[in-house]
C-alpha cells in the first residue's frame, strides 16, 4: 500500500472522475512510452537525482521507466503514457512530513517537465491544492493502522 500521486491530462470541462476513469480504461492496454514523455524523463531524471541522491533506475525498452529511492521508498514510474509517484506507508509524524515534502517536490518537477497535472486521489484534488497537513495526516494514520494490524 502506498500514497500515490497520478499525473493526468484534463480537458476543459472534464471532471477528475472522468479523467481517472479514462486512465483506468487505458491501463488495460500496454503501449510504448510516447516520445514526449521519454524526452521529459531525460529532463526529470537528473533533477530527481539532485533531489533524492542515490536512486536506482530501471528501464525496459520503450515500455517503462522506474526511478526508486531506497531511503524513503519513493518511486517514480512511467508505464506507457501513465506517470505516477508513490511512497509506501512507512512514515509517521515528522518522518511523514519530510517524505511528503520530498514527494511534493518531485511531483512539482514531473509536472513542470511533462505538462501534466499532479493529482492526489487520496483527497480527490490536484496536488497543488492538497493541504500538506491533510496529506501528512493520511500518511501517518494509515501507517499507524497498518502497524497496529500487522506489526512493525
Amino acid at each position: 500500500m502506498s500514497y500515490d500521486i497520478y499525473f493526468l491530462s484534463r480537458r476543459e470541462g472534464q471532471s477528475w472522475d472522468e479523467v481517472l476513469e479514462a486512465m483506468e480504461d487505458a491501463a488495460e492496454d500496454s503501449e510504448p512510452i510516447p516520445d514526449e514523455l521519454l524526452e521529459a524523463w531525460q529532463r526529470i531524471e537528473p533533477q530527481a537525482r539532485t533531489l533524492l541522491g542515490d536512486v536506482d533506475i530501471t528501464e525496459y525498452e520503450q515500455e517503462s521507466r522506474d526511478l526508486s529511492h531506497s531511503g524513503t521508498g519513493i518511486n517514480l514510474s512511467v508505464f506507457g503514457d501513465e506517470v505516477s509517484v508513490t511512497v509506501p506507508y512507512w512514515h509517521v509524524g515528522d518522518g511523514a512530513a519530510t517524505v511528503l515534502g520530498t514527494l511534493f517536490a518531485l511531483s512539482a518537477i514531473v509536472e513542470k517537465e511533462t505538462g501534466l497535472t499532479a493529482y492526489d486521489p487520496h483527497v480527490e484534488m490536484p496536488l497543488a491544492d492538497t493541504p500538506p497537513q491533510q496529506a501528512m495526516g493520511i500518511m501517518s494514520r494509515i501507517t499507524m493502522d497498518l502497524r497496529n494490524r500487522y506489526g512493525g
